[in-house]
């Protein structure tokens, strides 16, 4: 029970890696809050983990929304032990040029400011606790970036850096900010970000991948629970890479 008396808020949490987040902290001991702006997955994630979660209808961009979920976590469980930016948006895999700006500003609000309003909203309670643990999804995309997703690979080169000096400024209030970088996976995004969905692009993107295949949920949820836990108390500042091999 690596995560026995902690409390975890995860964002996108209605489907995914964020549910598989979820399901994998509850399973080791946390209380779960299952946060996404699919009401309906979140209710369900939620509803099937049991007492150990509730859920919230939370919009990541926006700050009020923020101080909602976290409200509701506080109110429910009483603290704040572990804080998971997990929800994630990207524009379909094409020319740079065809982004719209109504597309760009989605993704720097969900990928870029949504780390900067959970920020604001936790560090002060996890302060006044005594430390916890804050913990983005980033992306391969952000250590080994390819043409094709030019801006959604920007947004999560920005949540490493944010991550790596996030790191070090709340480390001396004992806050441990780390972030993963996981390969593609079988995830609602996966057709955008390979542009369309056949077996040959498919193959494509798996050949890419020296271990042979896409992430799985599972992959990213045992990568994120090692992070969030104990074992990892001197672990600070890293992007850790969870790609079967992909930057290497």
């Amino acid at each position: 029970m690596r995560l026995e008396n902690k409390v975890a808020v995860i964002t996108g949490a209605a489907a995914g890696f964020g549910e598989g987040m979820a399901r994998r902290f509850a399973e080791e001991g946390a209380k779960v809050v299952v946060a996404d702006l699919n009401a309906r997955g979140a209710e369900r994630v939620a509803a099937e983990i049991g007492e150990a979660a509730i859920w919230t209808q939370t919009d990541v961009s926006q700050r009020s929304e923020f101080d909602e979920m976290v409200y509701a976590a506080k109110s429910a469980f009483g603290r704040i032990d572990i804080m998971v930016n997990n929800a994630g948006y990207t524009h379909r895999n094409g020319d740079m040029l065809d982004v719209d700006e109504a597309t760009f500003d989605l993704i720097t609000a969900v990928n870029m400011k949504a780390i900067y309003h959970a920020a604001l909203a936790v560090v002060p309670i996890m302060e006044r606790q005594g430390g916890g643990v804050i913990l983005t999804t980033a992306s391969t995309a952000g250590l080994r970036p390819r043409p094709g997703l030019t801006w959604y690979n920007a947004s999560k080169g920005w949540a490493i850096t944010a991550t790596k000096s996030m790191a070090v400024e709340l480390a001396p209030k004992n806050i441990r900010v780390n972030c993963l970088c996981p390969v593609a996976g079988e995830t609602a995004m996966l057709e955008k970000f390979m542009g369309a969905d056949t077996p040959e692009i498919r193959e494509r993107f798996r050949a890419s991948i020296p271990l042979g295949r896409l992430s799985t949920p599972l992959d990213i949820a045992n990568a994120a629970l090692w992070l969030a836990s104990d074992e990892a108390a001197f672990i600070t500042g890293v992007a850790l890479e969870v790609d079967g091999g992909r930057c290497i």
